[in-house]
Order: C-alpha cells, then sequence, then structure tokens
C-alpha cells in the first residue's frame, strides 16, 4: 500500500475511530443501480489508472446492469476521506484501502463484514494467498476487506551501474549493501533513492528493519513500545543510509511522491531502490525497460541480532472495503466479486505491476517472469503482516513522520544519532497517547 501525509483533521478522526461508524442516512450511489468506487491510485497518474479501470468498470456494467461511478483518490488525500466518510457517512459504496489499515478502519464499525456467506461467492478464504488475506482485519474478528491487489518490497538495481562499478551481483546482507553503495556513489550519481518525506515509506522500512532487529512495535495486547533500544538501531539503520554512510543524496529528505525516487533511478542517479513491485509499472512510465535492471529480495543481517527474524518486507497490499451502510449491498459484492475474479485480477495487477491476491490467476504467463517470482517468493516467505491493531495507522503516522523529520535535519546538516533518533520515537510513542 501507499498512502500520504494525514492532516489535523483525520488525525483527530483517529483519535475517535473506535467510537465512529457510519450512519443510516446512505451512502453510495443513491439510487441503487449505481454504486460508487473510490480507487487508490496505483499508476503513474490517476489518469492513467481512469484509463484502465474504466474499460473494466464499463464491463461490469454490461455483465450486471449495474453503473459504476469512478473516483481515483491520490494517496496524499485518500485516508483523509475515508475517515470522513466514516463520521459523515457520506461515502462510496465500494473502496480500496491500504492492507496495512485494515483493522484500525475495521475499528470504526464502518465497514460490511465479511461473513462465509460473503466470502463463499468469493471462492473462501483459501482461494486468496494467504500472507494476503492475514492483513484483512484483526485476529478472531470477520475481515471487513478482502485482498485486490498483492504487493511485496525487493531490491531494485541498476544493471548498467552495477558493471560499471564492477560489481556483479546484488548485495545479500546489509554490509555488502552498504560496501556496494559506497561503490556506487561518486560525482552525481548515488548509491540509493530514498522518498524521505514519505511517511509511509520510512514507517514500512521502521517496520522491516525492526523485524530483523527484533523489534516488534505493539505487544500482544496491542499497546505500542517504540522505545526500546532494538526499536532506535532498527530506524537508525535506516537513516545512515544518509545520515553516516552518505550513499543516500541529502535532496531526498524532501522526496515525497514515488516518481521521484523512482525517477532518479531510471535516469541513472541512483543504482538501488527498496520497493514495493508496482515500482515496475513507474519505471515503464519512466522509459525505463525491464532489461535494465534487475530484482533481488532484500538484503537480511547476516548474521541476525538477537530476536532478529528473516524479514524483508512487509505484507504489502491494496484490499477492498464496502460500506456497511450502501443502498446497494448486492450490487457492492457483485463488484468485489468482479474485481477479485481469476479474469480481472489478471488484467489489473498486470496493469499496474502488482500481484494477484487469487491462486487461480497464477497461470498468465505474466505472472511466471524472473522479476514477478522474486516479489512472489518474498510475499509468500520472508513477508510478515504489520499489526493487525486498531492503531497500526496512527503508528505509520507518528513513527513515520518522525523519520522524516529526521530525515530533513540530515539534509541540514544537523547531526542525527541514537540520542536523536531515541527522541524521535519517544515523541512518537507520545503521540500514540498510551505510555510504554
Amino acid at each position: 500500500m501507499r498512502f500520504r501525509k494525514v492532516g489535523a483533521t483525520a488525525a483527530a478522526v483517529l483519535l475517535l475511530m473506535p467510537l465512529a461508524a457510519c450512519g443510516d442516512d446512505g451512502g453510495g450511489g443513491g439510487d441503487g443501480k449505481t454504486l460508487t468506487y473510490w480507487a487508490s491510485n496505483q499508476g503513474p497518474s490517476l489518469d492513467e489508472d481512469r484509463k484502465v479501470l474504466q474499460p473494466e468498470l464499463d464491463k461490469f456494467t454490461q455483465q450486471t446492469g449495474i453503473k459504476v461511478e469512478l473516483e481515483v483518490i491520490g494517496w496524499p488525500d485518500l485516508l483523509n476521506r475515508i475517515l470522513a466518510a466514516t463520521t459523515s457517512g457520506q461515502g462510496p459504496d465500494v473502496l480500496n484501502i491500504g492492507n496495512t489499515w485494515s483493522a484500525s478502519l475495521q475499528a470504526t464499525g464502518a465497514f460490511l463484514p465479511f461473513e462465509s456467506a460473503e466470502l463463499e461467492p468469493l471462492g473462501g478464504p483459501a482461494r486468496f494467498l494467504g500472507p494476503s488475506f492475514s492483513a484483512t482485519g484483526a485476529a478472531g474478528q470477520p475481515p471487513t476487506s478482502v485482498p485486490l491487489y498483492g504487493l511485496a518490497y525487493g531490491l531494485f538495481y541498476h544493471k548498467r551501474l552495477f558493471a560499471e562499478a564492477g560489481i556483479d551481483s546484488p548485495p545479500k546482507n546489509w554490509t555488502e549493501f552498504v560496501a556496494a553503495g559506497k561503490k556506487l556513489t561518486k560525482g552525481d550519481q548515488w548509491g540509493l533513492a530514498v522518498e524521505g518525506a514519505s511517511y509511509t515509506e520510512n514507517a514500512h522500512h521502521a517496520f522491516i528493519f525492526g523485524q530483523q532487529h527484533g523489534a516488534e512495535f505493539f505487544d500482544d495486547a496491542g499497546k505500542p513500545h517504540f522505545t526500546g533500544h532494538h526499536h532506535v538501531m532498527a530506524v537508525k539503520q535506516y537513516i545512515d543510509f544518509m545520515a553516516t554512510h552518505r550513499i543516500a543524496n541529502p535532496s531526498n529528505a524532501e522526496y515525497s511522491t514515488p516518481n521521484q525516487p523512482i525517477g532518479d533511478f531510471a535516469k541513472g542517479k541512483a543504482a538501488m531502490l527498496l520497493w514495493q513491485s508496482n515500482a515496475m509499472s513507474l519505471l515503464a512510465a519512466a522509459g525505463m525497460k525491464p532489461d535494465e535492471y534487475g530484482v533481488a529480495p532484500i538484503p537480511i543481517a547476516d548474521p541476525l541480532p538477537p530476536g532478529g527474524r528473516r524479514v524483508n518486507s512487509h505484507v504489502a497490499g491494496i484490499n477492498v472495503s464496502i460500506f456497511k451502510n450502501t443502498d446497494n449491498r448486492d450490487g457492492a459484492l457483485e463488484l468485489v466479486k468482479f474485481l477479485t475474479s481469476s479474469e480481472e485480477q489478471r488484467i489489473l495487477n498486470k496493469a499496474f505491476g502488482s500481484l494477484p491476491v487469487v491462486k487461480d490467476a497464477y497461470d498468465d504467463p505474466a505472472f511466471q517472469t524472473p522479476l514477478i517470482k522474486v516479489f512472489q517468493d518474498v510475499l509468500g516467505n520472508t513477508a510478515a503482516p504489520l499489526p493487525q491493531v486498531p492503531e497500526e495507522s496512527k503508528f505509520e503516522t507518528t513513527v513515520g513522520s518522525g523519520m522524516r523529520d529526521l530525515f530533513a535535519k540530515v539534509a541540514s546538516g544537523q547531526p542525527v544519532g541514537e540520542p536523536e533518533i531515541a527522541a524521535a520515537l519517544e515523541k512518537a510513542q507520545q503521540e500514540m497517547g498510551t505510555g510504554g
């Protein structure tokens, strides 16, 4: 999933989320024959997404007689819009959500639970990839979303720049990664590009590095714990790519959209990216051919710190949900069934560079390429779901924004070491509103 800065209004709504729910005044199209659908931005632009989605939705209309009013919403606005809809009751019928928000949005009570009666027409839980289905809501509760697009992180490396530097293969551990990054950093070329002003990218890497350091950001009771030494060291490892090792351009501290670091990579200004699989569609839009870059699993620490896990991605992806107050429940369920059908899974995930979330879509040769198989293997074997707790989305905003501010300090020449990182995580802990 990808989403951006949550404004003050949305942050206030987050504090009230356990009490919030849609009213009974109805949302969606209003006439029972029209559905409204909020789609998340998956491609290079909102217009490109509309070009992909509208022909498929027209196909759905031809099959069912149900018109679908499509709105593609950018990640800077999507969470704000969803949270406002959960309190006003004025939202769409069907919508995409980042799968890491699943438990947080489930806690609002605003979304239709997918019980057995709703899941059976979709083929049941077993039809979906296990890791993707694990990120649909809190354990022990009926999910309020189902997987739509699968994503996982990988290491993208620029083949020409690697060859020019005399590097024969992608790094497998972080020592090799930093060494390669330093060898690749020269002049206006950098070893790594990061999206330093994106709180979501930052939070995702805090989780991934945290897993390798043995750091859990929530305990078994769902209480946040951000301030342990292993949490500090996990965040420090990521910040240090710019602060200490100097393999990431300090100007990346201002990067807030995927097209910026991915554009640097495509232009040969950066040699590596730690990115989700949908970067492939953005690289294609930037004019980079698949044979010009390689993909490998993100490195794993060797040896792992005490308590560390062999995790190099979170279970990333996009889910689809239905607002409980829709006036066309059956039609909304039909749209979800359509979007998760094997045919549409092939079409949409092929277009967006993501992974099908249903097993019966993988017979398409497009999902048998070496690049795609790297992400499939990561998603199936070394990815872990972000905590499915109500405050997960708030973890992303607080910790991710704290890391954004740390990158900004590095870029301005201020020292950023363990004390500064510990202070940022302490502040994030306090902003959660609970001790720990």
